[in-house]
């Protein structure tokens, strides 16, 4: 039988839901975001059972290794992960996975990473369709002259998150103000 756990994680830049699968994190968004709404039905439907509130050991893994994150002291995760989409987003989220820390990337070059070079707006949708923020950074995704594009967690918060990893403490060591 399926299941699937949430739990709500505090970090510096407010609430994060994640929620888990018997498998690995599925689910990693910001609190306060309809995205939330929209993601958690998607993965009742995909996997045909309720989301309930708890532990498991993917959530209090996520917990711990995003505390290690957001203090400096982590720069890969091991979180086992289940993202729920298409052969081709796999691709892509894959990919993006691959971006190391601290860099950033553009749409077209990460078209051209998974082979597909003209598949720039497909790209573009699939990274907009990351469901597990942070842990599959599609926060790293910039815009080719070097413009931050969207986020769906916010571009304040995509602004943060890549001041923290290039170290810049004054942006890193604050909350932001919600």
């Amino acid at each position: 039988m399926n299941t699937l756990i949430s739990q709500r994680i505090v970090s510096p830049l407010g609430e994060l839901y994640v929620c888990a699968s018997a498998r690995g994190v599925c689910l990693l968004e910001f609190a306060g975001t309809q995205r939330i709404v929209r993601e958690s039905r998607q993965l009742e439907r995909h996997f045909g059972c309720p989301i309930t509130l708890g532990e498991n050991e993917h959530t209090r893994q996520t917990a711990a290794e995003l505390g290690e994150y957001f203090a400096g002291t982590r720069r890969d995760f091991t979180i086992a992960l289940h993202p729920v989409g298409s052969d081709f987003r796999q691709r892509v989220w894959a990919a993006l996975r691959a971006i190391p820390y601290g860099a950033t990337t553009h749409y077209q070059a990460l078209a051209a990473t998974i082979g597909h070079p003209a598949a720039v707006r497909a790209v573009a949708a699939a990274n907009g369709a990351n469901a597990i923020a942070i842990l599959i950074p599609c926060h790293r995704v910039i815009g080719k002259d070097g413009a931050l594009t969207g986020y769906g967690g916010g571009i304040h918060r995509k602004a943060w998150l890549l001041a923290h990893e290039r170290g810049e403490d004054k942006h890193s060591t604050q909350p932001l103000p919600l």
